[in-house]
């Protein structure tokens, strides 16, 4: 190993001779990231390690259960913030699915919850922007937990168990993922939350973004129930950022929003009278 802690091209092989003929096969590896330039970068490095084959690579949770089911890959790099279903989502539904398990290395702009994940050193995590030397640890781990007894589906059930115990990341705050980065909004400053094909958006005065959480309901049980209604079964909204009840057609109504497209939102039919009574209509 060089003086910078990285395993050149030569010592892999020699790595491999000394740790058992488990390691004389290549290790199949699946990359998952909602973002092309992050799945292009990890593909990048993970083909300089030549013990290792990328088997493929999916766009969000959903092609990554697939995936997995398909190609049975040895290892997973997984992103743990993608709109829709989240890492962690990936995980419950292998395991609600029964699908055999390959091992799960996290990749994560934001720590919160792989920092967590390996306290039970069940499997690994990368910080993006990941560097070569921590990749290649992390693949060492692998390698070392393909030994063990435990399996995968019995270290990724106290991992999921762990997750759902997590505490809350801090009373208030929301993570709101807008472009390549990773926004704490306090959840007085939004405005309305809404889904669409399975992936909830929030709206503030300054930023849109993609929440993790998987349903409104979800979001709606971290939120104060004295603020945030539900008016209609896409749409939850701050009833302190409504701008105007607008009348609508057949004695419906639509709410204008105080952001900054002054968003119309729709009142449905069974929160109507609930609208009339908060407002005496």
């Amino acid at each position: 190993m060089s003086a910078t802690g990285r395993l050149s091209q030569k010592e892999w092989p020699a790595r491999q001779a000394t740790e058992g003929n488990v390691f004389r096969m290549k290790i199949t590896a699946l990359i998952v990231d909602d973002e092309q330039p992050a799945r292009d970068e990890l593909a990048f490095l993970l083909k300089g390690i030549p013990e290792l084959e990328i088997v493929g690579q999916g766009k969000n949770g959903v092609e990554a259960v697939n995936l997995v089911r398909d190609l049975n890959p040895h290892v997973v790099f997984l992103d743990v913030q993608m709109p829709g279903v989240d890492g962690f989502g990936v995980i419950k539904r292998l395991l609600e699915k029964k699908v055999r398990l390959p091992f799960f290395i996290f990749a994560t702009a934001y720590d919160q919850y792989a920092v967590q994940a390996f306290e039970v050193n069940a499997i690994d995590y990368l910080m993006k922007p990941i560097a070569k030397p921590r990749l290649e640890k992390a693949i060492l781990r692998v390698r070392r937990m393909l030994e063990t007894s435990e399996t995968a589906s019995q270290k990724l059930d106290r991992l999921v168990q762990i997750m759902e115990e997590r505490p809350a990341l801090q009373k208030g705050k929301l993570v709101v993922k807008s472009g390549n980065r990773l926004f704490l909004v306090d959840s007085d400053d939004i405005i309305y939350a809404s889904i669409e094909d399975g992936v909830i958006s929030i709206v503030t005065r300054d930023l849109e973004g993609q929440s993790n959480f998987r349903t409104v309901e979800e979001l709606q049980s971290n939120l104060d129930p004295k603020t945030f209604w539900r008016v209609h079964r896409s749409y939850l909204v701050n009833v302190n950022h409504i701008k105007e009840v607008v009348p609508w057609f057949k004695s419906s109504y639509q709410l204008k929003m105080q952001d900054r497209k002054q968003t119309e939102i729709p009142v449905s039919r069974a929160q109507t009278r609930k609208l009339r009574e908060l407002l005496n209509l």
